[in-house]
């Protein structure tokens, strides 16, 4: 299966790169074909609500910056994971400048599954993400829900996390 990582944290050694480090490598242990894409590290600005990909565009954003780059890789990949540090209840800005501009596709092709990791140094911080999660991945896109990881405070980067995400990638079908 071909799946894209959309890592929206800026430490690129921190807790969420950990994690998706983990689940990267059971997922390609297992066969998968991973894309990790790091959002924070790309210039990928917001959506500018100017309906070009919907009317002239034929599914083509009218910017062009690096999400350029992300479109053929969404529209190929069978499962996008979500990767972010909670700031302020939801994914960082980056990662949702990167989510937002996937309207241009309305659906990627291929789409089927989808899986959220989320890192915070509190618990009970993820209400938004796993909101815009659900509504806007699951409910919108109609993609099964291959599962929501979290970890907080001394859960990063712990032994016990990063074998429950390697086992999570090993695990897909």
């Amino acid at each position: 299966m071909e799946i894209i990582v959309l890592n929206g944290s800026p430490r690129p050694n921190g807790n969420t790169a950990a994690m998706v480090e983990a689940f990267v490598s059971g997922a390609k242990e297992n066969g998968h074909e991973i894309t990790v894409v790091p959002v924070c590290q790309k210039k990928i600005a917001g959506c500018l609500a100017c309906e070009y990909c919907h009317t002239k565009g034929n599914g083509k954003c009218i910017q062009n910056d690096d999400m350029q780059e992300l479109y053929p890789v969404l529209d190929e990949a069978e499962m996008i994971v979500l990767a972010s540090p909670v700031y302020y209840h939801s994914f960082t800005g980056q990662l949702q400048c990167a989510i937002n501009r996937i309207y241009a596709l309305d659906k990627p092709k291929n789409l089927k599954k989808a899986a959220l990791i989320l890192s915070s140094g509190s618990d009970d911080v993820y209400g938004g993400a796993i909101y815009e999660y659900q509504n806007s991945f699951l409910a919108y896109l109609k993609l099964e829900n291959m599962g929501i990881f979290t970890a907080f405070d001394k859960q990063n980067k712990s032994e016990d996390k990063l074998h429950e995400l390697y086992a999570f990638g090993q695990s897909l079908k």
